[in-house]
This record gives C-alpha cells, structure tokens and sequence, in this order.
C-alpha cells in the first residue's frame, strides 16, 4: 500500500468534499456485490485507505449508474457484466460525506476481463463468504451479511 497517499488520504478527503459540496448538491456512488461460480465474493484494496472493500466507484457527470457499475466493476475486479445486476438499495453516506449516496448492485452474471486498476487499487480478492479478510471494513461486512443472511438493508452506509 502507498503510504504517502495512505498520510495525505486524512487532509486531502477535506478538501476535496468541500470542492464537491460547492460544485454538487448530491453525490452518487456504485459498489458491486459481485459472486464468483464458487460462490466467493470480489473484495478490492485501495492504495489510499486501509481494508477490503466492495468494488466501486462514483458516477460522473454524463454517466448512469448502469454505465457506472459496469465502469467500475470492470476496472476494479476484472469483472465485465453480461447482463444488467440487480439493484439492491440505494444508501445513504452521511457519515464520510453530507450528500453522498451509494447504489449497491448484486452481480452474478459476468465474464473475467483484465483488471484496469490505475493508481487506486493495490490488490483484488475473491474470498469465501465465511472467509473474507479481517480488516474488511464493517460497512462492505453488513453489506454482505444483508445480502446472504435476507435481512433487511440499512439506510445508512456506514454503520
């Protein structure tokens, strides 16, 4: 992992919110809840904060979600959807960012393709639902466990 974006992550995230309130009223985020045949879930690691997470990203100005998801899935997980996943709830993230909302997709159909990782993620896993690694954050852990265990979605992203 970068440490000197893992140092910056905690000054620049400030600043570049206060960018994004001035510049946007809402925020949209995807992350893809994405099972392999083995039924193994793909966690990524990013190089600026710290613990596996859903892969995902923002939606940009012009983009859907569909073209999003797809986007980020893609570039991420080295997972290329061959038809539309299912929406599973849409979050809000007001903790980490007043306005920001996540769109939570469950993939389940898609081809491998080679990963478009860039300077964001260090590392992409699939791990066995029972198995996922311990510093997974405690939101991408409730995601999962509302998905398997039916219970119902929170509202709120970070919890």
């Amino acid at each position: 992992m970068t440490r000197w974006r893992m140092r910056l992550e905690p000054v620049l995230r400030p600043l570049m919110q206060a960018h994004w309130r001035r510049s946007r009223g809402m925020t949209l985020g995807v992350r893809g809840l994405a099972f392999d045949a083995d039924g193994k879930i793909a966690l990524v690691r990013h190089t600026y904060m710290a613990g596996w997470h859903l892969p995902g990203g923002g939606v940009e100005r012009g983009e859907t979600i569909w073209q999003a998801i797809d986007k980020e899935m893609r570039e991420e997980a080295g997972v290329a959807l061959t038809a539309r996943p299912h929406l599973f709830h849409i979050y809000a993230n007001d903790r980490n960012f007043r306005g920001d909302h996540i769109a939570l997709f469950i993939v389940r159909d898609w081809a491998p393709c080679p990963c478009e990782p860039g300077q964001e993620i260090a590392e992409t896993g699939w791990f066995a639902p029972g198995a996922i690694p311990a510093d997974t954050s405690p939101a991408t852990r409730e995601r999962i466990a509302e998905v398997l265990d039916t219970r119902p979605p929170a509202d709120l992203w970070s919890q």
